[in-house]
């Protein structure tokens, strides 16, 4: 299952606290559907039917089934730019 870093961990707790005071607020982490495999992520109020739950340090991730499956052997990092954006980057568990 995908790991958080504790980068990670820290912003998308803070994402989610900001964007929504539900209990099972957390980010949501979908496959779309291309060529090459990418992701949407989106801060969410809870589940949707089907999701695998990640928490994590405080943080909770919602992968849908097709994210499940890419991310199975991945490492979630976050990190801040210096506009202010957060940028996330996958790497291989170790």
């Amino acid at each position: 299952m995908l790991t958080l870093t504790e980068n990670a961990s820290t912003i998308v707790r803070e994402i989610t606290t900001q964007a929504s005071g539900a209990d099972e607020a957390g980010l949501r982490i979908a496959l779309e559907s291309t060529p090459e495999p990418a992701f949407a992520i989106s801060a969410t109020d809870g589940p949707q039917p089907g999701d695998a739950t990640l928490e994590q340090d405080g943080a909770t991730v919602y992968l849908d089934a097709g994210a499940a499956t890419e991310l199975d052997d991945k490492v979630l990092d976050a990190s801040i730019d210096p506009q202010g954006g957060v940028e996330f980057a996958l790497g291989l568990q170790g």
